[in-house]
């Protein structure tokens, strides 16, 4: 009766390592319980989300091919803009969200393009990811999430989409205060893209910084963006607290692999119940502001919540 949070399936969003093909499953040995999907399979995850009541999905695009400039982002028959298709048939009223960045199709691993003396090239990388938006959105994405955290990035986006007849139907979801963080560790082995040489700590933010990470925010605020999110999670409960009291935006969080890789893991050694402490996660980040939450854990906590 006197409960102050809730958590309920449609609060959560489950994100999805797409594969090009058919038929194809591969587990993730860092994220266990996770695998990599081809969209026929990444299709039938979804309808099981919908089933569940689960609100959304959140898909990663992994291609076969790679280059210096990541042009396999904005492939039309790439594996996100065919997992979109894919799932929008088979779960129509799921909202499909798509990664926007450049890392996952980049031969060095980098979120955008690199200089020849190795530094990161933000101008010039921002006209990529306008145009990874725009054939997600064709495609039938119903957001955008671009996670890079170039500067500019969010205006560039929006106007691309705009221009391609998207200003009403197609939203972006920004990763507006990502924290350069030792928590993405699985994800990066999931998604075969830790940088070759260097790091992005020249364009994440420092997990020392508070002011800053709300300030990134409502500047993604201004340059156009429908949603907010903070990640990692856990870590950050005082920033999305700030932010959500900060910003007229709706404003979500990733639990992102590292977190539910520390879970998963030590429930499997004993020190707890997986799920207790799964839940009492999520709460925690529901109750610091998050308006929905990014997990893993989407379908299972789908299911002890029904």
């Amino acid at each position: 009766m006197l409960r102050e949070t809730t958590l309920t399936p449609a609060q959560l969003i489950l994100p999805m390592f797409v594969l090009p093909g058919e038929g194809r499953r591969e587990p993730i040995g860092a994220l266990p319980g996770v695998d990599r999907v081809t969209p026929d399979l990444a299709a039938e995850l979804a309808v099981e989300a919908a089933a569940l009541g689960v609100s959304g999905v959140l898909l990663f695009g992994l291609p076969d091919e790679k280059d210096a400039e990541g042009t396999s982002a904005w492939d039309s028959n790439g594996p996100t803009p065919t997992a979109v298709r894919a799932i929008r048939s088979a779960a129509p009223g799921l909202v499909i969200a798509t990664d926007v960045c450049l890392c996952q199709y980049t031969s060095h691993g980098h979120c955008g393009l690199v200089g020849s003396n190795g530094e990161i090239l933000n101008d010039a990388s921002l006209p990529a990811l306008g145009r990874a938006a725009v054939a997600h959105a064709r495609a039938g994405a119903d957001l955008v999430a671009p996670s890079d955290m170039f500067d500019g990035r969010i205006g560039v986006i929006r106007d691309a989409l705009d221009e391609e007849g998207f200003a009403e139907s197609v939203g972006i979801l920004a990763y507006s205060s990502k924290f350069a963080s030792a928590l993405y560790g699985p994800f990066r082995d999931a998604a075969h893209s830790t940088p070759s040489a260097g790091d992005r700590r020249s364009h994440q933010l420092d997990p020392a910084n508070r002011i800053e990470a709300v300030r990134e925010g409502l500047i993604d605020e201004e340059e156009g963006a429908d949603m907010l999110m903070v990640k990692p999670a856990i870590t950050a409960l005082d920033v999305i607290s700030d932010l959500s009291q900060q910003s007229d935006l709706p404003v979500l969080a990733y639990q992102v692999s590292g977190e539910y890789a520390m879970l998963r893991h030590a429930a499997d050694a004993g020190a707890f119940a997986f799920d207790a402490a799964m839940m009492e996660s999520l709460l925690s980040i529901r109750r610091a502001g998050a308006r929905a939450v990014i997990t893993y854990s989407a379908l299972d906590v789908a299911r002890w919540l029904a």
